[in-house]
């Protein structure tokens, strides 16, 4: 019966989910981006440092369907790299940010009282920080010694990924406590402690199960909110190395040649515009789906 009532539950949320337009559109939309990354270098074999100064700022052509920038470097190369480098960085981001986030809203929730008033008082502090000033300022200190123990690239990688999920993490814990708070009051939670169950178990087995679907939507718009925040910082200069093209350091290399060759900036802003507008419409249709209001 519970394997019966699980499988009709996950056909209702894909039907819910099929029927919202703007999802299925961002879903598609990002496929093709994520295949067209992983796969596109496989396919479009151009060197992404290759150097032509005959070629300098050239328009969208057959040779070159994105244009160059101002090093002849060609942009469709570049744009496909970056995505891996940009989407890598969302995705990690934003498992650091749900673990956090799902870790300290879950103990705050079910163990309340000090533990509560504790972790809530230090969410609240990070809430009113400002993200982007303190974002800058923890990359700008930490910057150079992480790249003497890990390198330039892997340095700046692991930091970039620690920062933006270290400072993102306060709603979903908001969210997961305020669901704790409700689920530990009822009757299937009070059962397991009569049986003896132990606080984690009850954590772990019982009430995180049961915000999955939360986890999945607040992740879903992480990874979004997480290739912005990267992209700001590559823009600043404060990201990766000039010569890891980002979509956001290809965004700070192009500044410069706007009037010139705006172009140089069009198809990583594009690509940056097209990616976090599918993950937001996705995940809107599937808070939409596991939304237990709009059942039937």
């Amino acid at each position: 019966m519970a394997v019966m009532q699980a499988e009709v539950k996950k056909h209702y949320i894909w039907h819910k989910f099929r029927r919202n337009p703007l999802a299925i559109f961002g879903l598609i939309i990002l496929t093709i981006i994520f295949f067209s990354v992983m796969l596109g270098s496989f396919i479009y074999q151009v060197p992404i440092d290759k150097i032509d100064f005959s070629k300098m700022s050239a328009l969208p052509s057959f040779d070159h369907p994105f244009g160059t920038n101002s090093l002849g470097q060609d942009i469709l190369a570049r744009v496909l790299f970056g995505g891996r480098i940009s989407l890598t960085v969302g995705i990690l981001a934003m498992f650091v940010a749900i673990f956090l986030g799902t870790t300290i809203g879950a103990i705050a929730g079910f163990y309340g009282g000090v533990i509560d008033n504790l972790l809530m008082r230090l969410t609240d502090l990070f809430l009113a920080l400002p993200q982007l000033p303190l974002l800058l300022l923890v990359v700008y200190l930490f910057r150079e010694p992480i790249k003497q123990i890990a390198g330039p690239e892997l340095g700046i990688f692991i930091l970039v990924i620690i920062v933006i999920g270290g400072l993102n993490w306060m709603s979903v814990a908001r969210l997961i406590r305020g669901n704790i708070l409700k689920l530990k009051e009822m009757e299937f939670v009070k059962a397991a402690i009569t049986l003896g169950a132990n606080s984690q178990r009850i954590i772990l087995i019982h009430l995180l199960p049961n915000v999955v679907s939360l986890i999945i939507v607040a992740a879903t718009l992480g990874v979004g909110n997480a290739i912005i925040t990267e992209s700001t910082l590559s823009f600043l200069g404060l990201g990766f190395p000039p010569d890891v093209p980002t979509w956001g350091q290809m965004l700070f290399q192009a500044k410069d040649y706007l009037d010139t060759a705006p172009h140089t900036a069009f198809f990583p802003g594009l690509a940056i515009f097209l990616t976090v507008l599918s993950i937001n419409y996705i995940g809107d249709g599937l808070r939409d789906a596991f939304d237990p209001k709009n059942r039937q």
